[in-house]
Parts: C-alpha cells; sequence; structure tokens
C-alpha cells in the first residue's frame, strides 16, 4: 500500500534509515563516547536478529515463560451498550507481569548477555517497565538498576514491592518534577557512567539509534499476533485500531502489524486536565520539533525551549516527548493521534471493569476510552483496542482520587 508516497510494502526496509532516522526524526544526538556504546548495541543488535539462535530462543521465551500468544477478547457487553460497533481488545494485560513491556525487556536483556554485560539499567513511570526488566533480569542472572521518580514511587506502591522482591535496585529521583522525564535523565547519567559493564535498557520507542527501532521490533509480536488473531476470528480486518502514546511502544508494536493494511489506525495521548501547558502530556498534538534525550521528534516546550513540564494521570505517559516514528506516520498521515482526558480515562476504567470484568492499566484506559468514543462515531463496524496493561498498580490510586464510580 502507497500512502503519501511511503510504500508500506517496503515500509520496515527503509524505515528508519541506516543512521537511525524516520524521515527529520530520531537520530543519535549523544556523546562521542556514547555514540560508541550505541554503534556496539547497534552491531550487536543487527548480527543477533537475524540468528536462527537468537530468534528461536525467543520464541520459547515468549511462549514458555511469557504466555504468548495473549488472546483477543470481545467486548460483547460494552459493545452493546454503544449501539451496532463491536469493539475488540488485544490482552496485554494477560502477558507475564500484566503488560507489553516484557516483549522488548527479554529481548533487551538476551542481547544483553550476549553482548557479555553484567548490568541492566532503565527508567519507569507507571512501574511495568521496571517490573518487566527486573523479571527479565532475575531470569538471566543481571544486575538490575532502576529509576523511578519519587511521585511515580507513591502512586505506583505495587509495582515498587515487584521490583524490590525480584531483586531489583530501585532509585529513586527527587529533582524537577520527580516524575518520568527525570527518571530517564537520570538514567542517561548512570549508563553514561556505567556503559562498559551495563547496557540501558529503554523503556520504550525513543532514546537514541537504535533503541527506536530495536524496541519497535521487539513488540512487533503484539501486532503480528493481532492481525493473523482478529482475521481468524471475525473472518476480516478491523475497521480502525487504537492504542496509547506516551513514549509509544505498545503502539509502535501494535501499528507495525496493520501499517500495509486497509485500516484506521488512532494513537491516543493524554489530554489531561485540560489544553494549557503543563495539564497534559500531549506532545504530537501540541508539540513542536526538538531535541531531547539523544533523539530528535516532537515535543512539549516551555518559554525557554526547554521539555515542558507534562501531567497526566496515568504514570506511563507522562513524558514531554513521542518516539520519533510515531511523529513520522503522524507527518505522513498514516496514523491519526488524538486525545482523551482524565475523566473519560477513569470512566473507560470503571466501564470496562464493571462491564466485561477487565481491570485496565490507567495508561490503557485512554485508549479504551478513544475506542468508545470512536465506536459512537462510526455507528457501524469494528474497533481493535491494544489493552497494553492491566489495572492492579493503578487500583490504590484510583480508590483513593476518585472513589468507587
Amino acid at each position: 500500500m502507497n500512502f503519501n508516497g511511503i510504500d508500506f510494502d517496503t515500509y520496515f526496509k527503509n524505515y528508519p534509515s541506516e543512521d537511525g532516522y524516520f524521515g527529520k526524526y530520531g537520530g543519535c544526538y549523544i556523546s562521542d563516547e556514547l555514540k560508541k556504546a550505541m554503534a556496539e548495541i547497534t552491531e550487536a543488535y543487527f548480527t543477533i536478529c537475524k540468528s536462527a539462535k537468537f530468534i528461536s530462543e525467543l520464541r520459547r521465551i515468549r511462549k514458555d515463560f511469557q504466555g504468548r500468544p495473549t488472546p483477543i477478547s470481545h467486548l460483547e457487553r460494552l459493545s452493546s451498550s454503544l449501539g451496532n460497533v463491536q469493539l475488540y481488545v488485544k490482552r496485554e494485560d494477560l502477558n507475564h507481569t500484566g503488560a507489553h513491556k516484557l516483549n522488548h525487556c527479554m529481548g533487551e536483556a538476551l542481547l544483553a548477555k550476549y553482548m557479555g554485560k553484567k548490568k541492566v539499567i532503565a527508567e519507569t513511570g507507571a512501574g511495568q517497565h521496571g517490573v518487566a526488566l527486573a523479571t527479565a533480569a532475575a531470569y538471566f542472572g543481571l544486575q538490575c538498576d532502576i529509576y523511578m521518580g519519587s511521585v511515580d514511587i507513591k502512586k505506583q506502591a505495587p509495582n515498587v514491592a515487584r521490583m524490590k522482591i525480584l531483586g531489583a535496585n530501585v532509585i529513586e529521583v527527587t529533582h524537577g518534577l520527580a516524575t518520568l522525564k527525570e527518571a530517564v535523565d537520570a538514567a542517561f547519567e548512570a549508563y553514561a557512567r556505567e556503559y562498559k559493564d551495563a547496557i540501558y535498557c529503554i523503556g520504550s520507542v525513543l532514546g537514541p539509534h537504535p533503541f527506536p527501532m530495536m524496541v519497535r521490533d521487539f513488540q512487533s509480536v503484539v501486532g503480528i499476533e493481532a492481525r493473523e488473531q482478529f482475521v481468524s476470528m471475525t473472518g476480516e480486518l478491523p475497521d480502525a485500531i487504537v492504542a496509547c502514546v506516551g513514549g509509544g511502544s505498545n503502539a509502535a508494536g501494535f501499528f507495525s502489524g496493520f501499517l500495509n493494511d486497509p485500516v484506521e489506525i488512532y494513537g491516543v495521548e493524554p489530554l489531561g486536565r485540560g489544553e494549557k501547558l503543563g495539564d497534559h502530556a500531549a506532545s504530537l498534538k501540541y508539540g513542536t520539533e526538538g531535541i531531547m534525550h539523544g533523539f530528535n521528534s516532537i515535543m512539549l516546550k516551555d518559554e525557554n525551549g526547554d521539555p515542558a513540564p507534562v501531567y497526566s494521570v496515568a504514570s506511563g505517559l507522562d513524558y514531554p516527548s513521542s518516539g520519533p516514528e510515531h511523529a513520522f506516520l503522524r507527518d505522513v498521515g498514516r496514523v491519526k493521534y488524538d486525545v482523551v482526558g482524565d475523566e473519560q480515562t477513569i470512566d473507560a476504567f470503571f466501564a470496562l471493569s464493571r462491564l466485561e470484568g477487565i481491570i485496565p492499566a490507567i495508561e490503557s484506559a485512554h485508549a479504551v476510552a478513544y475506542g468508545v468514543k470512536l465506536a459512537q462515531r462510526m455507528g457501524k463496524g469494528s474497533v481493535l483496542i491494544n489493552l497494553s496493561g492491566r489495572g492492579d498498580k493503578d487500583m490504590d490510586f484510583v480508590i483513593e482520587k476518585y472513589g468507587i464510580r
């Protein structure tokens, strides 16, 4: 399929480019010393990603340890409450550790073992990436340092406990807003000191090349499975697919299975409390081009051109930029990016729980909320939503802040 001059038949052969660009977005904007470390990771990844031994081991892990493939569920009661459009969810909440994050963490940790590294370093917001990497580190016998903002540590206590039980060293980040951006800052600083013995396992499709590509590739299993399962279940493709977007790892993997199909694709960013800068984290909707954390993309900026303060009820979405591939897909028009606010999201959190017996992560509830909105607009057809994680981590926070609806 050709879309605005982009041939999606050969898309994955051409994007990113050899130096890590999706159009003008991406790249590797870091120190020369760290560029050498990234070149080492790139070489190692391209060496093993086509290796039958690596692929076989990753497939075995996904099947026997992660419990893949995860199923698709038809949301019959929620669909009936809305009209004629049928809603379905890809159940990444049933992936081991309760979210999609383990898909790339097991791949990154396996790569670390191949490279002879002793430690994995990462940031986390909602804690799902931290839990997934701590799980991968335990599985492969690696040391694990997880950097997490103090605000998120308070909001996501169950995941902090999980990381510690799994043997990870959870390092509290207290500067700035003490949320996801600051955790990334701290993790990068640590990696700059320890790169000879450690690998930085970035938690999304962002950062310097090769991570936007590598995380997308590891997450593509979600889209590949979902496409095959949906056609098997219904005999046709969905009319539309939806995923939440912060950095964008779950969305990039999910979307990759459908980019070359006649399917409408929607990425959903957090509008938070409203359109005022500092009240949301919708970079693709309201941001401009800029460089942070080693890559060029679309970001929210303050009056000085620095990354702006951001907010979302979902700790995993409160990041002032988005992955470079999302910026590219937005520009060429293949994916439509829109927003939902906190209230819509919490309404969807309770609706899915009450009508379907599935408690979603708040991040995933953004996609559910938009799926509901889309169904009401469409009137007929089908919508497949990526349910990127489960809501165990969020229950105490939701009850304390919103009560039981």
